[in-house]
């Protein structure tokens, strides 16, 4: 993971807490822009995750048996 994904991590996990807070304190209505920043940021740690997987290798078929002729 590079930097900048455990920052967005991080700083996403900060705000859920913050919002949990913000909820027992305020209510709901006072929390839900921090809710939705949170989510916002942990689909954007997801999106960026995906991009950098390599594609898995194509399994060669060399690895295969060959066939028994009848």
């Amino acid at each position: 993971m590079k930097l900048i994904d455990v920052l967005i991590l991080s700083f996403s996990l900060a705000l859920i807490v913050v919002g949990i807070h913000q909820t027992l304190v305020n209510g709901i209505g006072s929390a839900y822009a921090i809710f939705m920043f949170a989510v916002g940021l942990l689909f954007w740690f997801q999106l960026r995750r995906n991009q950098n997987q390599k594609p898995p290798e194509e399994i060669s078929q060399k690895s295969t048996k060959p066939k028994k002729k009848s």
